[in-house]
């Protein structure tokens, strides 16, 4: 995943671009970018790695070189960005939120018509760099985004810093968030609402799918509509966002707790306390505890003063340790208790196995696990949201295949929370990571607890019935 944020000002805006770009800090690992506008200085730009530190750090000492009343941010799961253009359409930076699927066919094609790419991104193309030679080839912004639109598989969303404008374009589907917030400065772009609140930003716009629109210090002009259809991210409620924002109109937090309650409607399991797996499990943790009653406690403390998510060593075996670190048992809570944990989601489970484990080493009674979404079945085909480099790392793919002998099956009866199917799958979930029980939330439920109707909800990593 990856996040974005905006500001054209009628006043300089680099500190508002810094901070509004550090609230995006939970959404990328990898690389973070700023770049901003001024007539004297024309564009200016710096990216950094965000492997061994922390974006504020990584971009104090360029603040005082910045000036200018116009910049994007990002900060990035995957490629190095913002990429600066110069083309028929004018000098231009462009940050993008985007998965694309099809990135090498589309690379052949225009090494084909004798193009060139001069920046990579883990040993291939940079997805930012495509999606601005796609943008290169209409004769307007509005017909080059809609070439991005036509010719990518998975999702893009854009903003495109021209000098005293910001273009932005959200995915043709809708699949990650622009919402737009006004101050008596100007206007502010952003995947998160949360990277308003100290800026007494007001009006939020949502941005449609497929909307395109330039934003300038004075207002906002519609460049094209948005389309009808939309299959906004449902993880970004689930595991994605940051608790105050709001997507859709719709809260992060209170989604979570909808879920939690939805969990513990359908459960009768005996505990002496709820607990959440930090960070994203806490709210769906205290919607389980308000419903069911049941004491909320934090058995697990998360250590981040010296291990931020932002710094995550290059060697796995480094990655696991550093996880293990960052989550501390506390014996006096668990010893001879029986505790329900809720989670956003299981993935591969490594981390969930090894976390049990701890838990027995501490003395636990029962661990119940509830996750506040269904199996994931089908790779994510739209975002970067598993890191997994296989089908077959996913923790329902392994039971499968142990069940089965191979994932080339139907898949659509493992989705069937009423099938036997589903049930072994489960309890071969649970057998592999420890659990005392182990129970999903069903998707019908998810679904009402976001609150959108279920055509407009990307559900594909539980169903695969997203298309592109």
């Amino acid at each position: 995943m990856s996040g974005f944020f905006g500001k054209i000002s009628k006043t300089d805006c680099v500190p508002e671009v810094f901070y509004g770009t550090d609230y995006h800090s939970h959404l990328g690992t990898k690389r973070a970018g700023m770049a901003f506008w001024n007539e004297e200085k024309g564009f200016q730009r710096a990216i950094h790695s965000l492997e061994d530190g922390y974006f504020r750090n990584k971009f104090e000492n360029d603040l005082p070189k910045f000036s200018g009343n116009s910049g994007i941010g990002v900060i990035s799961d995957t490629e190095a960005q913002p990429i600066v253009v110069s083309s028929h359409l004018g000098k231009f930076a462009i940050v993008t939120v985007s998965k694309i699927v099809n990135a090498d066919e589309l690379e052949v094609e225009f090494l084909k018509k004798h193009k060139h790419f001069s920046e990579t991104s883990q040993g291939s193309v940079n997805p930012t760099e495509l999606v601005a030679t796609l943008i290169t080839e209409g004769k307007d912004f509005v017909s080059g985004i809609e070439n991005v639109y036509e010719s990518i598989k998975g999702s893009c969303s854009i903003l495109i810093l021209t000098g005293k404008e910001i273009i932005a374009a959200r995915d043709k589907l809708g699949r990650t968030p622009v919402i737009i917030g006004k101050n008596e400065n100007g206007y502010a772009l952003t995947s998160e609402t949360c990277a308003f609140a100290n800026f007494d930003i007001s009006d939020e716009v949502y941005i449609g799918p497929g909307e395109v629109v330039r934003v300038t210090a004075d207002g906002i002009e519609q460049l094209r509509k948005p389309n009808e259809k939309m299959q906004v991210c449902s993880f970004l409620w689930v595991y994605y966002g940051y608790p105050p924002s709001f997507y859709e109109d719709i809260n992060v937090d209170v989604c979570r707790y909808k879920c939690g309650a939805a969990l513990a409607k359908n459960d009768d399991v005996e505990a002496d306390f709820v607990a959440g797996i930090p960070d994203s499990g806490v709210g769906h943790a205290m919607g389980y505890s308000n419903e069911r009653k049941i004491p909320l406690m934090r058995p697990y403390a998360k250590y981040t003063p010296t291990w931020p998510r932002s710094f995550m060593p290059q060697n796995q075996e480094m990655r696991d340790l550093v996880a293990k670190m960052k989550l501390i048992p506390n014996k006096a809570l668990i010893k001879g208790k029986r505790g329900v944990f809720l989670d956003d989601s299981i993935v591969r489970g490594t981390q969930l196995k090894d976390n049990t484990k701890d838990l027995h080493d501490e003395g636990i009674e029962e661990v119940h696990m509830r996750i506040a979404c269904p199996p994931l079945t089908y790779p994510c085909e739209f975002l970067n949201f598993s890191r997994s480099r296989s089908t077959a790392e996913l923790a329902t793919r392994k039971a499968i295949i142990k069940l089965e002998g191979t994932e080339d099956v139907d898949l659509s009866k493992y989705s069937d929370a009423t099938s036997e199917e589903y049930k072994n799958m489960v309890e071969e979930i649970r057998k592999e990571l420890g659990l005392t029980s182990l129970k999903f939330q069903k998707l019908d439920d998810l679904v009402e607890a976001i609150g959108l109707p279920r055509e407009k909800l990307c559900t594909h990593c539980w169903d695969g019935s997203s298309y592109f």
